[in-house]
């Protein structure tokens, strides 16, 4: 039997979408963005797959995550937030015991790392994450930062450009915070991502 992995992806995460509204949309954006930034980069058609995939997964942990929690329209208490971090561990455990997937599990895994050592779940530092993990990272808080929420206003590009810039060698890779802001900065690409942030 074949299967479009592609497909299946996108099956799988409708299961989180159920859940929660945002986070379908949220990952497709941010894996039509890996795409942009992993081929700016130079990776090969094979890595920017995976990235892609993974980026489309990256949140699949919520579905472990009470509602109560996820769905809540505030500010989340420091327990409340301590158990919403967890969904990368969870996202990583779905998916680890399949050996096809061992690579995109640890982008899972590794992506609310930062690039200083101080993200989760294990603090992992600077080119010890996993490159994947590093690019859905950046893409995943620039989504963040463009798209209103319930409980806050959305950024402008211009003002995520320059929150990029600040966190460079801190959240962010310094060079993939640097080749993402090429693409915000130049005209063709800044228009993909346009459209896909209003997608």
């Amino acid at each position: 039997m074949n299967v479009d992995f592609h497909l299946f992806v996108d099956n799988f995460v409708s299961a989180v979408e159920a859940k929660d509204s945002y986070t379908a949309g949220h990952s497709d954006r941010v894996a039509d963005m890996t795409i942009l930034l992993a081929n700016k980069i130079g990776l090969s058609e094979e890595e920017q797959f995976s990235i892609h995939m993974a980026a489309h997964l990256h949140d699949i942990g919520k579905i472990g995550i009470p509602d109560g929690i996820l769905l809540k329209s505030g500010t989340l208490t420091t327990a409340e937030f301590e158990v919403m971090k967890s969904h990368s561990e969870v996202g990583y455990s779905i998916l680890k015991n399949n050996p096809n997937l061992k690579v995109i599990s640890e982008m899972i895994l590794y992506h609310h790392e930062r690039y200083d050592g101080t993200g989760y779940p294990r603090g992992v530092v600077g080119d010890d994450i996993p490159m994947g993990a590093r690019i859905i990272s950046i893409c995943d808080t620039f989504d963040a930062m463009v798209t209103r929420r319930t409980y806050k206003d959305k950024s402008s590009i211009e003002e995520a450009v320059e929150e990029i810039k600040r966190e460079r060698h801190k959240q962010f890779d310094p060079e993939i915070a640097d080749a993402f802001i090429e693409l915000l900065t130049d005209e063709v690409s800044l228009e993909e991502i346009r459209g896909i942030v209003r997608s």
